[in-house]
């Protein structure tokens, strides 16, 4: 049994250390962004392979369903970490994978933004629509998502560029207003 001391210890260094890690991958910090939705819970991180940073991204959505359906639009968000490993975490049962959008040769994402639809107490709840992604170069690539919802503010970027992810999703019910995807967490290579 170990002394409380090293208990302590070993609690402080993952959380207010300045390296962290899941499973065997560490990174710096976390980015968030300040207008994710409220539904969901938060689904299990996923990172690239160490020594790996992303490069690119697809998104995963349910196309509009009409009147009298229920629209969850974005589903998931996979990242494209370099030398061809992809990486996601927990994903909606809707909709299909978008072709992937890359980053210019010598590039990696840094930061995003993620456009959100307010919740409503009348009507269909989405939440998280569509993100897009800032390169180290400056490019932005926005994803093919939905136009329901805005675009909230940039957040900090990663020095050293994404390395892992996890989202906020709201699984299925078996009610008529799911929404899929809330929020989603990006994690900063060390």
């Amino acid at each position: 049994m170990e002394p409380v001391g090293a208990k302590l210890l070993l609690l402080w260094a993952m959380c207010c250390g300045h390296a962290r890690a899941i499973g065997s991958r560490s990174y710096t910090q976390v980015i968030e962004v300040t207008n994710g939705g409220p539904a969901g819970d938060w689904a299990w991180p996923e990172m690239c392979p160490d020594g790996f940073f992303t490069i690119g991204f697809s998104i995963k959505v349910e196309p509009p369903q009409g009147i009298p359906g229920d629209d969850t639009a974005m589903n998931g968000i996979r990242l494209h970490c370099s030398r061809g490993h992809k990486v996601e975490s927990e994903s909606g049962r809707w909709g299909a994978w978008s072709e992937p959008l890359w980053c210019p040769h010598g590039s990696f994402l840094v930061a995003f933004s993620l456009r959100v639809e307010a919740p409503t107490t009348l009507g269909d709840n989405t939440g998280a629509n569509n993100v897009r992604f800032r390169c180290s170069d400056g490019k932005e690539l926005e994803g093919p998502g939905l136009a329901w919802g805005d675009f909230g503010s940039w957040s900090e970027p990663c020095p050293k560029g994404i390395c892992g992810l996890q989202t906020k999703i709201q699984r299925p019910r078996g009610l008529p207003d799911d929404t899929a995807v809330n929020d989603v967490r990006f994690f900063c290579c060390s």
